[in-house]
């Protein structure tokens, strides 16, 4: 795989000349035009746009904090910026895709699980593992039955249960369900074996769209509506057929990519104590920690935006990195919408973790609202099939926390299916101290989509322990005991420092501790600091009020779910 970035430094001081272009870069024939991107110095100024305007070339985008320029250049406006000394490197406008499952995949290591098993013999000759054994609720929009659902290579479907609390049918008419179910759950019946195999066995089609735990038994429990909206009465009546399903189904995981904002302690929301019910009742529980984390209405800068129940210390909570589509890891990042801890109200810290959640190309209900309002996020064809056309109705790219959470919950099937003996807790700690923490501590970044400039800070209530590191947290073998709640995060004003309360949530030493295998020196390291003490809305993040709880915004916004990050 080639480097996805070129150290500018060393090109600066480099013979430029025509290396300035890059290998892909084609010139435009004589009349033509060519979009391309030029990297410059320092922010370039009127002079240089004004020098290829001379040539007859057009500026396309201007950004703010950035130092490129993006032209649709004639030759001699191409020659011209050959020519600029101010110039570093010429590229192609190139067209940008979302990540695939593969990508997503690949960026937590998940694939080194998958040679696992084959390694293992457990595979019964299909590309993917087989979790016959574990059942994974998902409480969501439905699941649309999709081809991908079913057994590898049959006709019988891996939904073993479905029932809808908030209409009489199970159908996914928002198509979030079946997106999450996707990642979480699902195979190449399509994108491989209806594309066919190669002599050796191996799948034809150039994506293959396979889940987390791509042979797990799926538990769809219907919430959300046509419109992405249900209540907290159907999200508990749920999570309560989950609990009563778990023996019959071996529930051992459950998804929660939905929620609301937080109006009391998690010691007296509903939701909260529904999901603390399930995980004491052996079902790990994953919930998406909310898309808040542009939100500065009250110029919180989105920390204090967790949503309900990821509020909740006993769960795991997950935000969403942005891999850039690589599986490069040094260039990860928090995405502009993730919410961010600490919790309103509780100031418990969260999330817990974090996995890819940006353009997550997934399973697709073909005639559900959100391919229905979004007809440009549907993957085409050729991304798979490339020998052929058709109709694009089977995967479709979204974005959000809803899409990283059912990665951690993948994650979590695979480590129960190889020791059935492990609790939740076992889970969570396991998951947290594996967690790779290399990434970058503040990164400044332009959001397209928004027209806005961000500056992200990795600490303790952005990442929580860091990315998830599927093959790590599967190898790891330690049994630590009493529970791995989430602490409450403790400010001094004097230090500007942090410290954690494991008392204040039922959280043991037992677990966490401040020495040996899973103290929290391990778990969060040097991130236990706080990023941005001199906002305005520092009182009220550390206040006992919660100024979420009057917000009018839904946890899952549309917008977020077609556009992300770009």
């Amino acid at each position: 795989m080639s480097p996805k970035y070129i150290p500018l430094l060393v090109l600066a001081t480099s013979s430029l000349s025509l290396a300035k272009r890059s290998m892909d870069l084609v010139a435009p024939a004589s009349g033509k035009t060519e979009r391309v991107i030029a990297v410059y110095a320092q922010q370039p100024e009127a002079k240089h746009l004004d020098k290829v305007r001379g040539k007859r070339g057009k500026v396309h985008r201007q950004y703010a904090n950035v130092p490129v320029a993006a032209f649709e250049v004639t030759p001699d406006a191409l020659a011209e910026l050959d020519r600029d000394p101010d110039v570093i490197a010429i590229a192609p406008d190139r067209a940008v895709t979302g990540a695939t499952l593969n990508e997503a995949q690949g960026a937590v290591r998940h694939w080194d699980v998958v040679n696992w098993y084959g390694s293992q013999n457990k595979c019964q000759g299909c590309s993917g593992p087989n979790y016959q054994q574990v059942g994974i609720a998902v409480i969501d929009s439905g699941i649309y039955p999709h081809k991908d659902f079913n057994w590898w290579g049959t006709a019988s479907s891996r939904i073993a249960y479905a029932e809808s609390f908030i209409d009489g049918s199970t159908t996914d008419l928002y198509g979030h369900g079946t997106h999450v179910a996707g990642i979480l759950g699902a195979d190449g019946n399509i994108s491989c074996l209806d594309g066919g195999l190669t002599a050796d066995g191996n799948c034809k089609a150039s994506e293959v769209y396979f889940g987390g735990a791509s042979g797990a038994r799926l538990i769809s429990l219907k919430v959300l509506d046509a419109n992405g909206v249900g209540t907290d009465s159907v999200v508990i009546a749920a999570i309560d057929r989950a609990i009563q399903l778990k023996t019959t189904h071996n529930i051992r995981v459950m998804n929660l990519s939905l929620g609301r904002p937080v109006r009391e302690s998690y010691k007296t929301d509903p939701l909260c104590l529904a999901v603390e019910r399930a995980w004491k009742a052996g079902i790990v529980v994953v919930v998406a920690a909310g898309n808040m984390g542009r939100a500065n209405q009250y110029s919180t800068t989105g920390y204090g935006a967790i949503m309900s129940p990821a509020n909740d210390p006993l769960v795991i909570t997950v935000g969403a990195i942005n891999t850039l589509q690589d599986w490069y890891d040094g260039n990860d990042r928090i995405t502009t919408y993730s919410s961010k801890g600490p919790t309103a109200i509780d100031q418990i810290v969260k999330p817990d973790i974090v996995a890819p959640g940006n353009n997550i190309a997934a399973q697709q209900a073909p005639s559900s609202r959100l391919a229905q309002l979004y007809p440009a996020n549907r993957v085409p064809v050729s991304r798979y099939w490339p020998w052929t056309t058709g109709t694009p109705d089977k995967y479709l790219f979204l974005n959000g926390t809803s899409m990283a959470a059912p990665i951690v919950a993948g994650a979590a099937a695979v480590m129960i299916d190889r020791d059935p003996t492990i609790t939740p807790d076992i889970v969570k700690a396991r998951l947290m101290k594996t967690a790779r923490r290399g990434i970058t501590k503040t990164v400044t970044v332009w959001e397209a989509s928004t027209a806005k400039n961000y500056t992200l800070t990795h600490d303790i209530f952005t990442v929580g322990a860091g990315v998830l590191d599927e093959w790590a947290a599967f190898n790891n073998t330690e049994r630590p005991s009493g529970s791995a709640a989430s602490p409450k995060a403790v400010y001094n004003s004097s230090t500007k420092k942090v410290s954690l309360n494991f008392a204040a949530t039922g959280g043991t030493n037992l677990t966490w501790g401040t020495s040996g295998s899973f103290s929290t020196n391990i778990v969060w390291g040097d991130n236990i600091i706080w990023g941005t003490s001199g906002t305005s809305g520092f009182n009220i993040i550390w206040g006992t009020t919660s100024p979420w709880g009057t917000a009018a915004n839904q946890a899952e916004a549309l917008a977020i779910h077609a556009n992300g990050d770009k």
